[in-house]
């Protein structure tokens, strides 16, 4: 069994060995269960066999953006190398579910939220989530993994393989491939969706990297696929940044004057979720 841990976790071990415990409560899984440890002298061991060293507890603490893996043989980074886009990505830890870096940029909000309360304001925004949904960026899962509870189907697109690979180092992210109500496609959104049939879908959730990433995720002609794929009735949540913000100001209302032109009807903000909600 691999486990997976972060400075919250450190932190509690370091302090069970000031106190001088000879036992402590960890979670190995970035906090979803715990686990009795046992505090030893020189290191300390799991129920599955594992043990760490007060060096590498150590090294887990003081390196408070990074997740590690401990399995039988190392301890190391949760972090993928993508050739296909010459970017890091890696396992950011916060007190609830982590979120992902991507080249040093968080894919969830994660300042006075977390990134489970950041998808269930973006799953909130178009409830209810029923039918057939199309999540346009897996990263994680998180959305697909929530739409999935309620939704009849979940398909959920993710442009580079390098993502799904944290994603599975990820406790939090399991049900992403075990849940056989998710189907996972490999591609880039923007020709993806060319291929699914008109009205396909229910609810549409969009939520694309930064615009400094994937700006034709933000253009009127992926717009216009997306309303094609929409059922009529249908609901798209856009997540785009915070509102509050200069760019987030100008780019909110540049994407509501390109999706009323691709077609979609009672375009308003979403503000809780960072993003806007349009109908079919």
């Amino acid at each position: 069994m691999t486990l997976v841990l972060s400075h919250y976790q450190a932190e509690t071990l370091l302090r069970a060995r000031e106190k001088g415990q000879d036992a402590a409560d960890v979670s190995p899984d970035l906090g979803l269960t715990t686990v009795e440890v046992q505090i030893k002298s020189e290191e300390v061991h799991f129920p599955g066999g594992q043990s760490l060293t007060w060096e590498d507890v150590q090294r887990i603490h003081d390196a408070e953006s990074s997740c590690f893996l401990l399995d039988d043989a190392s301890l190391q980074k949760a972090q993928v190398f993508s050739e296909l886009t010459d970017r890091l990505y890696s396992l950011y830890p916060t007190p609830s579910a982590p979120t992902m870096l991507v080249s040093g940029i968080p894919m969830h909000r994660i300042k006075g939220t977390d990134p489970h309360r950041d998808t269930l304001e973006k799953i909130k925004a178009i409830q209810p989530v029923i039918g057939q949904v199309l999540d346009t960026a897996t990263g994680l899962g998180y959305t697909a993994i929530e739409a999935a509870r309620t939704a009849a189907h979940v398909t959920t697109i993710e442009l580079d393989p390098a993502a799904l690979k944290v994603a599975r180092l990820n406790p939090w992210s399991q049900a992403l491939f075990d849940n056989p109500k998710i189907t996972q496609v490999v591609g880039d959104s923007f020709y993806e969706v060319v291929r699914f049939e008109d009205g396909k879908f229910t609810r549409i959730i969009h939520d694309p990297p930064a615009f400094s990433l994937a700006g034709d995720l933000y253009s009127g002609e992926i717009y216009r696929q997306l309303h094609r794929v929409l059922r009529n009735g249908g609901c798209l949540f856009h997540y785009i940044g915070n509102p509050e913000s200069k760019s987030g100001r100008n780019i909110t209302g540049s994407v509501i004057r390109r999706l009323q032109e691709a077609g979609f009807i009672q375009v308003r903000r979403a503000a809780r979720a960072f993003g806007v909600v349009a109908y079919k």
